[in-house]
C-alpha cells in the first residue's frame, strides 16, 4: 500500500500539489523566520520532494521585494515634501494607483514572515507609509475643503413655515418705557409691532454638506489612515475643516460668535432679530447641519465607531456650544416684557430639538448644557411674565386721556395677553401653583370669574385682566367729569370684550367673563346717563315752578329754560369732543340719551312752553324744539369739540 501511495504521488501533478500545498502551509502560518525555518527543516525531513521548498519559500521574499519596491516608486513619486503635485482630483487614475500601493505596503507589513525577513525592507516599507500618510493627509484636507457645499439659506428659509401675530394695533401713545415697543405707530402699514412666531420646519429637509461624489474617495482615505494607524490625525483634520465650514453655516444663518457680555448690551431691535435667528439657526443647525454631519460621519468613517463618534461629537460640540452661548446669555438678561415671546420661541425650538441632539450625540455633557440653557430660558420667560404683569397692576401714568378714549394701556395688556395664548401650552408647562402663589404674593389671585379649575395660564390671564380692570378704575378717577369717568370705563372694556372675543382668548376667560363685563358697560351706560344729564334734566321737572301749567310763573320758566339751554349747550361743547370708537356703542349712548331727554324736553314744552312763546323775546329763552335736540345728539361722542358759537338751529 506504501509503495502504491509513493507511486501515486511521483507523478508531476502530484509534486506540485504537494509543493503548493506546502507553501500554502508556511504562508498561511504567518509566523516568524526562525520558527518558519525550523518548520522547512520538518517538512524537507518528511519527504525528499519537499527539498526545495525553502528555494520556493525565498522566492516567495523576492516577489515581495518587488512588491515593496514598486509600491515604493509610486509613493515617493507623490512624496509633497519633495515637490508641488497637482491634486488628485485632477488625476483620478493616479488616486487609484496610489492607494494600490499603499495598500500593497500595508498587506507586506502585516505579513510576519516579511517583518523578520529583513530589518532594513521593514524600515522602507514603514517610511512609505509615512509618507504615505502624509500625502493622504494633504488629499483629505484638500478633497473636503474643495468639496464642501456651500448652505443655500434661501432654500431653507422657504421650507419655513411662519405665523405673524400682531402685539398692538396703531392706536395710543407710549404711555412709559415699560410699555414703549407695544405702543408704537407703523403709519404706512397701519398696524404697530409685529412677532414672527417661531417657525416650523418641514421634516423632508435634507442638504448634502459634501458633495456626494467626494464621500467614496474621502472614505477610501480614511479607510487607509485607520488601518496605518493615523487614526488620530484623520479625524483632527476632519474635525478642523468641518468646524470651519459648519461656522460659516452658522453665519449664514445669522448666529454669531457674541460673548454673553456683548449680547447683554444689544438694544432690543437688534437683538429681536438675532433672537428670531437664533430660533431658525438651532432648528436648522441640529435637524439640516448636524443630521447631515452625522450621515457624512456614518459615510466616511464606517469601519471606525470611535473616529465617527470623535468626528461628529466634536463638530456637533462646537456647533451646539456657539448656538448655547447665546440663549444663555439671553436667559441671563435684564428682563424686559417685549422679549417674553421671543423667549418663549427660543424655549420651544430648544425644547423640541433637544431630543434629536440626544439621539445623535453621545456626549452627556452636551446634551446637558442644553437642558441647562433650556432650564434659564423657561426661568426667563416666567420671570419675564410676572414682571409684566407686576408691570400691568403697578402702571401709574397720570395722565389721563383727553377725548376718554381707550388707554395704550389696555391697547398694550390686551394685545399682549392675545399673543399670551398662542403660548398656552408653552406657558402651561412651565407655570406651576407655587409661581401663580408667588406671583400674587401667596394670595392665590383668584379672581371671580368661576375659573377654580381652570389651567395656569387661564388663572394668570384672568388675574392679569383683574389687574387691568382695577388700574383703568384708578385711572378713571383723574376725570374731574363724572361723566367722562364712565365713557373712558366704557371704551376700555368694551375694547377688552371685543379682543377676547374675537380670538383664542375666549378660551380662556371663559363666556363668563364676557358676560360680566357687558353687565358692567351697561352700568356704566346708566351711571353715564345719570351724571351727565341729570342736571339738565331736573330743569325740566315741575316742582318749583308754581301751581298747575296755567298758574305756572313765568320768571321761573324763563330761569328754567335759561338753565336747560346753559346745560345742553355745556353738554354739546364738552362731549363732542369726547370719543366712543366703538360704533355700536355710540350709537346705543345716543339713542339712550335721546330716549330720556328729547321725551322729557318735549313734555315740558308742551306744558310750558306757550307761556313764554306769545311774549317778547321768546327765542332768547326757548332756544330749542325737541327736533334740534334730536338732530343735536348724533353730534356727540365723534371726538371733534364744537364750541359754543357753533350751535345753531337745525331745522
Amino acid at each position: 500500500m506504501a509503495t502504491t501511495t509513493t507511486t501515486s504521488l511521483g507523478g508531476g501533478g502530484g509534486d506540485d500539489r504537494v509543493m503548493a500545498t506546502a507553501q500554502q502551509i508556511v504562508k498561511s502560518l504567518n509566523t516568524p523566520a526562525n520558527v518558519r525555518e525550523d518548520m522547512l527543516l520538518i517538512f524537507s525531513s518528511f519527504d525528499n520532494r519537499l527539498s526545495n521548498i525553502t528555494d520556493l519559500v525565498n522566492d516567495d521574499d523576492r516577489k515581495a521585494r518587488s512588491k515593496l519596491d514598486a509600491a515604493e516608486q509610486v509613493i515617493m513619486r507623490w512624496d509633497s515634501s519633495q515637490t508641488a503635485l497637482p491634486s488628485w482630483c485632477d488625476c483620478p487614475e493616479d488616486a487609484v494607483d496610489y492607494l494600490t500601493a499603499v495598500d500593497e505596503v500595508l498587506d507586506l507589513l502585516d505579513d510576519l514572515s516579511f517583518k523578520d525577513a529583513s530589518i532594513e525592507a521593514v524600515d522602507r516599507a514603514e517610511t512609505a507609509v509615512q509618507v504615505a500618510m502624509t500625502r493622504l493627509e494633504e488629499e483629505f484636507r484638500h478633497i473636503l475643503t474643495r468639496n464642501t457645499v456651500p448652505l443655500d439659506a434661501e432654500r431653507l428659509y422657504g421650507s419655513i413655515r411662519r405665523v405673524s401675530v400682531s402685539f398692538v394695533g396703531n392706536e395710543g401713545e407710549i404711555i412709559d418705557d415699560e410699555f414703549e415697543s407695544f405702543g408704537e405707530v407703523d403709519s404706512a402699514r397701519g398696524s404697530g409691532y409685529f412677532h414672527e412666531r417661531g417657525a416650523s420646519l418641514g421634516d423632508d429637509i435634507c442638504v448634502d454638506l459634501i458633495n456626494p461624489d467626494a464621500v467614496g474617495e474621502l472614505r477610501e482615505i480614511a479607510d487607509r489612515m485607520i488601518r496605518s494607524g493615523y487614526e488620530k490625525e484623520c479625524v483632527q483634520v476632519y474635525c478642523s475643516v468641518r468646524r470651519e465650514a459648519l461656522d460659516e453655516c452658522l453665519a449664514i444663518l445669522g448666529a454669531e460668535k457674541l460673548s454673553i457680555e456683548e449680547v447683554q448690551r444689544i438694544e432690543w431691535k437688534i437683538l429681536d432679530e438675532k433672537m428670531k435667528k437664533w430660533v431658525q439657526a438651532v432648528k436648522i443647525g441640529v435637524r439640516v447641519l448636524l443630521s447631515g454631519e452625522k450621515r457624512l460621519c456614518d459615510q466616511i468613517f464606517g469601519t471606525s465607531d470611535s473616529a465617527r463618534e470623535i468626528c461628529f461629537n466634536e463638530n456637533a460640540k462646537g456647533c451646539i456650544m456657539q448656538l448655547l452661548n447665546f440663549g444663555e446669555a439671553v436667559a441671563i438678561g435684564r428682563r424686559s416684557s417685549e422679549k417674553l415671546f421671543r423667549i418663549l420661541d427660543m424655549y420651544d425650538v430648544l425644547r423640541v430639538v433637544i431630543p434629536d441632539l440626544e439621539m445623535m450625540v453621545t456626549d452627556d455633557f452636551l446634551c446637558g448644557e442644553a437642558k441647562g440653557v433650556l432650564s434659564g430660558l423657561g426661568e426667563a420667560a416666567k420671570g419675564t411674565f410676572s414682571e409684566f404683569e407686576s408691570a400691568v397692576q403697578n402702571e401709574s401714568s397720570r395722565r389721563p386721556m383727553v377725548s376718554g378714549e381707550i388707554h395704550p394701556l389696555t391697547r398694550y395688556v390686551m394685545n399682549y395677553v392675545k399673543l399670551v395664548v398662542d403660548y398656552s401650552q408653552t406657558l402651561n408647562s412651565l407655570l406651576t401653583v407655587s409661581d401663580e402663589d408667588e406671583s400674587s404674593g401667596g394670595s392665590g389671585s383668584h379672581t371671580d370669574d368661576g375659573e377654580e379649575n381652570a389651567t395656569p395660564i387661564s388663572r394668570r390671564v384672568l388675574a392679569l385682566l383683574a389687574n387691568l380692570e382695577s388700574n383703568l378704575e384708578e385711572k378713571s378717577k383723574l376725570y374731574e367729569d363724572g361723566a367722562m369717568h364712565y365713557i373712558f370705563l366704557m371704551n376700555n372694556i368694551l375694547y377688552m370684550v371685543q379682543k377676547v372675543k374675537d380670538s383664542e382668548l375666549i378660551k380662556v376667560v371663559g363666556d363668563q367673563w364676557v358676560r360680566k363685563r357687558r353687565g358692567k358697560i351697561r352700568q356704566y351706560a346708566t351711571s353715564y346717563l345719570r351724571a351727565a344729564w341729570s342736571r339738565a334734566l331736573s330743569c325740566l321737572k315741575d316742582e318749583g315752578i308754581g301751581g298747575s301749567s296755567g298758574s305756572a310763573s313765568r320768571v321761573v320758566l324763563k330761569e328754567r329754560f335759561k338753565s336747560f339751554n346753559a346745560c345742553f349747550e355745556d353738554i354739546y361743547r364738552v362731549q363732542t369732543g369726547w370719543k366712543v370708537p366703538d360704533p355700536q356703542l355710540r350709537e346705543e349712548l345716543r339713542i339712550s340719551i335721546s330716549e330720556k331727554v328729547i321725551p322729557a324736553y318735549r313734555a315740558f314744552m308742551g306744558r310750558f312752553g306757550s307761556h313764554l312763546e306769545s311774549g317778547k323775546h321768546s327765542g332768547k329763552y326757548i332756544k330749542f324744539t325737541p327736533d334740534d335736540l334730536e338732530n343735536y345728539v348724533p353730534d356727540l361722542f365723534e371726538g371733534t369739540p364744537l364750541v359754543i358759537h357753533h350751535l345753531r338751529r337745525k331745522s
